[in-house]
């Protein structure tokens, strides 16, 4: 299996330079995106609820005290299979352009983090861990809801109105492109 420093380092090759925080949460969306599409964890690697979103400790330590990162000696990006690196491509194309601070807002909005975040004392904040079946939980059903969305949606444009008709099977086209 990978470990979270390949899973960075094929980031790094992909995206190139950039801040750690941005690092941080683009291994966190990539481990969330895998347990849904892959059923699988790329990494074994614990992600916890800190004060700026998920963090993988064992990353946080190996780059702390840099502000920026362009690679890791750790990582071997050629650990990844074919398919956790199209997951991890996917991953990027859908976040890798938004930068730190959108990120972090995301990830304070959702499930995963705001669970692990509100429901433990004050003093084991910063180690609480985001388990995989929060992440999984929530990020499954993010795709559900989307598959929901998409079929009522294909459903009225499939009824027959005064305008034009949109064919059953361009619908499912769309619906499949949205979904896969």
């Amino acid at each position: 299996m990978s470990n979270v420093f390949d899973v960075a380092s094929y980031i790094l090759h992909c995206n190139g330079e950039m801040t750690t925080l941005k690092l941080q949460k683009l291994v966190y969306y990539c481990q969330a995106w895998s347990l849904v599409w892959d059923e699988e964890p790329l990494f074994d690697e614990e992600i916890q609820a800190w004060a700026n979103g998920p963090v993988v400790p064992a990353l946080f330590y190996e780059h702390q005290g840099h502000f920026k990162i362009k690679n890791l000696e750790k990582g071997k990006p050629l650990n990844l299979t074919e398919e956790q690196k199209l997951t991890v491509d996917r991953v990027l194309d859908h976040y890798g352009h938004n930068p730190a601070s959108w990120l972090v807002s995301l990830s304070h909005s959702e499930a995963p983090w705001k669970k692990s975040w509100y429901d433990v004392p004050l003093s084991e904040r910063g180690r609480a861990t985001i388990t995989l079946d929060s992440m999984a939980n929530y990020f499954s059903s993010l795709l559900q809801t989307d598959a929901q969305a998409w079929i009522d949606t294909a459903e009225i444009l499939a009824q027959p109105t005064d305008e034009d008709i949109v064919p059953w099977h361009e619908i499912k086209k769309e619906f499949d492109i949205r979904t896969s």
